[in-house]
């Protein structure tokens, strides 16, 4: 819930995610409380039966609700501009339960091709279970998003930048084209987050958030948030989670509101970080191509600038010598650590090709850009001279 203040002034972002949807007790604390509590307690069977037919407000059980975490649904709704939203116990969970909630059989699905694996998996191998088609297109390319539209076509689905090569995606007109099929776009924002980049307001219907990473952003928790209108989240969502029950913890709750505090202040850090490294490797002769939105090299920069106000903390990169070369470049690296997480504090690689994406097959690999020397970095909040220094000497390493 957006807070104003007395005199009826609108908060603004950075000030939102400290304040929003702050839910103090009679005791007045500062910090935002923690209910570890599965059940709650009425005082009359007849309250009880008032509460279980929404006739007054309250909580019921903390698999549908808890005052922990609704705080922390109604901060980042402030941030997102969204009419609500519901927490998840993953990234994955909020992006299954958007999805099924949604859709029936006999309903179709347009992806672009550019995903997550877990996504993909979702998109290619799950729904189709359940009768749910899906085509996997070039997200960059508009047309392809018109031709793949058929009569039954429900749902866009996006992520931009896109993981792990940076692919961006137009955002504005991808929704004008699912808009006049009747369809509704979900875009998946982790790598952008709400600082960086405001898909509703651009046109987007769904929202969905991976919160382990930036918005916790110090490596703690799982949770991920799925946001909307008011619609969306009372007529399919709230009822799917409260049967299904992919719920956040209040613990790891409160932990994302505590991190909401610095979301701002950390993702800007990252993101200057991640620009000076992105700088360095693409004039490093031991480097061939660098994938960064933030850079004018990248075949979208313009593009990317006009959607999102920075590059973001994650640099794509080829190191010359495939797998081999990427292998020793990152065992050698002392400062940043191997780890298939992103968003962290502290700088994390990976090898697509072997970790996050896997399960594709060669040739969607290939398609994707995925080679076997491409690794992914993303940049935390150390001195970016220090990653520098850091890197510099890992691409001299002999093995």
């Amino acid at each position: 819930m957006s807070k104003t203040t007395r005199d009826g002034r609108k908060l603004r972002a950075r000030t939102e995610a400290v304040h929003g949807g702050t839910n103090r007790t009679p005791f007045g604390e500062t910090s935002e409380a923690m209910f570890l509590t599965s059940g709650y307690v009425y005082e009359t069977m007849e309250a009880a039966e008032r509460r279980f037919k929404n006739e007054e407000p309250g909580f019921i059980y903390s698999r549908f609700s808890n005052p922990t975490v609704r705080m922390f649904e109604e901060r980042m709704i402030a941030l997102e501009g969204a009419g609500d939203a519901r927490a998840t116990a993953t990234g994955m969970a909020a992006v299954t339960a958007a999805m099924l909630c949604y859709l029936n059989a006999g309903d179709h699905v347009v992806s672009s091709r550019a995903l997550f694996g877990s996504c993909r998996y979702i998109v290619e191998d799950l729904l189709p279970r359940f009768g749910v088609t899906s085509t996997l297109i070039d997200g960059r390319d508009l047309d392809a998003w018109k031709k793949a539209v058929q009569p039954n076509t429900r749902v866009f689905f996006l992520e931009t930048p896109s993981n792990p090569t940076l692919e961006i995606i137009d955002i504005k007109g991808v929704a004008d084209i699912a808009h006049a099929a009747g369809a509704k776009l979900f875009v998946d924002n982790v790598f952008a987050t709400p600082v960086l980049q405001r898909p509703l307001e651009l046109g987007a219907d769904v929202v969905i958030y991976s919160a382990t990473k930036h918005i916790d952003g110090q490596g703690r928790c799982l949770g991920g948030i799925v946001l909307a209108d008011q619609s969306f989240i009372t007529d399919h969502l709230a009822n799917f989670m409260r049967q299904t029950g992919p719920s956040l913890s209040p613990f790891n709750a409160w932990v994302m509101l505590k991190s909401l505090e610095t979301l701002d202040l950390r993702v800007r850090e990252h993101a200057r970080g991640a620009e000076a490294v992105a700088r360095f490797l693409e004039g490093h002769k031991g480097i061939g191509r660098v994938f960064y939105p933030g850079l004018p090299s990248h075949p979208q920069h313009d593009l990317a600038m006009s959607q999102m106000s920075a590059g973001g903390n994650i640099v794509a990169f080829e190191v010359k010598g495939g797998k081999e070369g990427a292998f020793r470049f990152a065992n050698a690296l002392q400062v940043v650590k191997i780890s298939n997480n992103l968003g962290d504090s502290k700088s994390l690689i990976t090898h697509p090709a072997t970790t996050t994406h896997q399960r594709l097959t060669q040739e969607a690999r290939e398609e994707l850009g995925i080679n076997e020397g491409l690794l992914r970095l993303s940049v935390g909040l150390e001195d970016a001279a220090d990653l520098i220094e850091d890197m510099e000497r890992a691409l001299s390493a002999k093995g």
